[in-house]
C-alpha cells in the first residue's frame, strides 16, 4: 500500500503572536479526505500550550489540502485540545461564532520579503535606504522590484493546494508584497491564510528569505504591514440601505478597543493616522476612505448599498481566526432591523 504524508499545522502558545508549527505522520492506504486523518498528540511543553509533567495536547484535523511540494502529501490544518478533549486556551478557530458561513471574508495579507544575510527587506542597501516610496507600488523591472520569483512561485504553489488565493502585488516599500484570500465563513478563511502563511514560510527555507510580519519593520515614511479584513453577511449583501451600513459601522465604534486588543501586536506602530491609516486611538468610516478605520469600497455603493465592508485596522501578524470571531460578534451586536425596516 502506499504511504502518505501528512503534515500536521497547528498554532503555538506564544504571545503576543502565535506561530506555527508542524510534523509529518506517514500513513497507509489513505485516501484525501479529512474524517481519514487520524487526532494526533504533540509535546505542548515545547510551545507553551502545557507543562512539563502533563504535557500532552491534542492535535483535531479541520481542514486537508494537497502538499503541492511533496509526493503523495497533504497539509492538515488543525486545532490544538486539551488531553480532555476541550479547546486549549490558544485555540481561537473554536471560538467562532458562524456555524452556518453567512459571514464571508477576504483578507489582503502584506508582508515583507527578508534577506537572512543582512536582515533587510528585499532592496535595501546595507547601511542606507533606497528611494523613497512611490515607485514600487505595483511595479515592473529590476530598477524597483524584489522577491517576484518567490511571489510567483508561492502564488502556484498556494492554487496547486486548492487555496482560493485571488491576487498578489507589489506594496508601497521595496520588499514588501501582498497576496490576498477569500473564503466563505470565517474558519475556512482562517484555515486557508494560515495554511498560505504555512507554505510561504517552508519556501522561504530554500530562497535564503524569512517572512517579517511586524506591522512597522522599517521604521520613518514608510507603509507599515496590515491584513486588511474584507467581510459581508447576507445582511450587507442584500441590504440594499445606507442606514443599514451606517448602523453596522456604528457597532465598531463602541467595541474599537476590544477589536484592537486582537489586531495585532506592535500595530501602534502601524495605525498613526499617517500612510492610509487611522489612528489606534480614533475610529472613523467612509466611503472610499483609506484613511479610515473601516472603509466603504466604492462598489458597495455603486451596486445600490449591496457588498461589504473592510476593516482597515488588522496588523499583517494578527490572527486571521481571532479577527473573523472578533467582527462576527460586532456584526451580529448591530441594530439593523428597526433601520432597514
Amino acid at each position: 500500500m502506499s504511504k502518505a504524508k501528512l503534515e500536521y499545522i497547528w498554532l503555538d502558545g506564544y504571545t503576543p503572536t502565535q506561530e506555527l508549527r508542524s510534523k509529518t505522520k506517514v500513513i497507509d492506504g489513505f485516501d484525501g479526505k479529512l474524517e481519514s486523518c487520524p487526532m494526533w498528540s504533540f509535546d505542548g511543553s515545547s510551545t507553551l500550550q502545557a507543562e512539563g509533567g502533563s504535557s500532552d495536547c491534542l492535535l483535531k484535523p479541520v481542514a486537508i489540502y494537497p502538499d503541492p511540494e511533496k509526493n503523495n502529501g497533504w497539509l492538515v490544518m488543525t486545532e490544538v485540545l486539551n488531553a480532555d478533549g476541550t479547546p486549549h486556551a490558544s485555540n481561537h478557530r473554536a471560538k467562532i461564532d458562524d456555524d452556518d458561513n453567512d459571514f464571508w471574508f477576504g483578507f489582503e495579507q502584506e508582508y515583507f520579503l527578508m534577506d537572512t544575510e543582512t536582515d533587510l527587506p528585499l532592496g535595501f542597501p546595507r547601511g542606507g535606504f533606497p528611494g523613497p516610496q512611490g515607485q514600487y507600488y505595483c511595479s515592473v523591472g529590476g530598477r524597483y522590484t524584489w522577491g517576484r520569483d518567490f511571489v510567483e512561485e508561492h502564488l502556484d504553489i498556494c492554487l496547486e493546494a486548492g487555496l482560493n488565493i485571488e491576487g498578489i502585488n507589489q506594496e508601497v516599500a521595496p520588499g514588501q508584497w501582498e497576496f490576498q484570500n477569500f473564503a466563505k465563513g470565517g474558519k475556512k478563511a482562517g484555515d486557508e491564510l494560515w495554511v498560505a502563511r504555512y507554505l510561504l514560510n517552508r519556501l522561504t527555507e530554500k530562497y535564503g528569505y524569512y517572512i517579517e510580519l511586524h506591522p512597522k519593520p522599517v521604521k520613518g515614511d514608510w507603509n507599515g504591514s496590515g491584513m486588511h479584513a474584507n467581510f459581508s453577511n447576507s445582511t450587507l449583501r442584500t441590504a440594499g440601505s445606507k442606514d443599514v451600513y451606517e448602523a453596522i459601522c456604528e457597532a465598531f465604534r463602541p467595541t474599537a478597543k476590544d477589536h484592537i486588543k486582537v489586531y495585532g501586536a506592535h500595530n501602534d506602530q502601524r495605525l498613526t493616522g499617517a500612510h492610509e491609516t487611522q489612528s489606534i486611538n480614533e475610529f472613523s468610516y467612509g466611503v472610499s476612505d483609506r484613511g479610515a478605520s473601516i472603509r466603504i469600497p466604492i462598489a458597495t455603493v455603486e451596486s445600490g448599498w449591496k457588498g461589504w465592508l473592510e476593516d482597515r485596522r488588522p496588523a499583517s501578524n494578527a490572527n486571521p481566526y481571532e479577527v473573523a470571531g472578533r467582527i462576527i460578534k460586532t456584526v451580529k451586536s448591530a441594530k439593523v432591523e428597526a433601520v432597514a425596516n
